[in-house]
């Protein structure tokens, strides 16, 4: 059962593996992040010894069933924040709404390459230039910012962790919030199609070694469900509650449909979103 999960990576790709992309990278790692700095220094810029406060909102994009995650420092002056996984069709809801909060967008990161909408990043920074984007080095899409696992991305007094969470594509991490006194309690997990709610795509288990408080909001949903725990998934998950073979046979008898969006959405998302590039 779950103790013998725990012990395998089932990395088998759902729909692309990453690869040497045909679009030139526009930053170099090295550009990106000059050595010998840290990614994590470099996203440390916002600090402030004052307590911190999260202020969280949920948005969700209905032709792709995607929910994109507001998270800001709402106690620090000047209110630094991040959109994950945002969508090129509701960029102009979400600006809006972090105008109308008074915060001032940082980020806007990617959980992976996205397979069935093309991601709000790169017109996100046609919008607000000095917003850089982040995903991960293992996903070999163009980005402002590569994140690599135990990296740390601070905004304000509140910082998010990386973890590696290959499967679904190779190149997948989850954000989570942080492990101290002074960050949200319970932690919260961002996903993105590695774990969902009562399902997965093909996953690595390492999300499970988190606290059973900690709660699980995905970048998809079909059925109206907004968030979990990893309590609740090692529960009820119908297909993370069987044993290995179980699980492999499962995942390989699928038979999803071809995403309608991914000759699209694949190339642009590799280039930040920014489709002019991709054609």
């Amino acid at each position: 059962m779950l103790p013998k999960m725990l012990r395998f990576h089932f990395t088998t790709l759902s729909y692309f593996a990453p690869r040497a992309s045909p679009f030139p990278l526009s930053l170099s790692i090295s550009q990106a992040i000059p050595k010998p700095t840290r990614l994590r220094s470099q996203m440390a810029s916002f600090s402030s010894s004052s307590s911190s406060k999260l202020l969280f909102r949920q948005l969700f994009e209905k032709d792709s069933s995607t929910y994109t995650y507001l998270l800001a420092d709402a106690s620090h002056p000047e209110k630094p924040a991040l959109l994950i996984d945002p969508v090129d069709r509701t960029v102009d809801r979400d600006l809006s709404l972090i105008e109308q909060l008074g915060l001032k967008l940082v980020y806007a990161m990617n959980t992976h390459v996205h397979a069935d909408h093309v991601t709000g990043t790169g017109l996100i920074k046609s919008k607000v230039p000095y917003v850089k984007s982040v995903i991960s080095k293992a996903s070999g899409a163009s980005a402002d910012f590569y994140v690599e696992p135990g990296d740390k991305i601070h905004f304000g007094d509140l910082f998010l962790e990386v973890r590696a969470t290959p499967g679904h594509t190779l190149g997948c991490v989850t954000y989570v919030t942080g492990d101290a006194p002074d960050q949200p309690q319970p932690r919260m997990a961002f996903t993105g199609d590695t774990l969902l709610i009562r399902g997965c795509g093909r996953t690595d288990f390492q999300i499970f070694t988190l606290p059973k408080s900690t709660l699980i909001y995905p970048a998809h949903d079909y059925k109206g469900f907004t968030v979990s725990s990893v309590g609740e998934e090692l529960q009820y998950n119908p297909r993370l509650t069987k044993d290995e073979e179980t699980f492999k046979n499962i995942m390989a008898n699928l038979n999803l449909p071809y995403p309608k969006m991914i000759d699209e959405a694949v190339p642009s998302n590799m280039v930040c979103g920014i489709q002019s590039k991709a054609s």
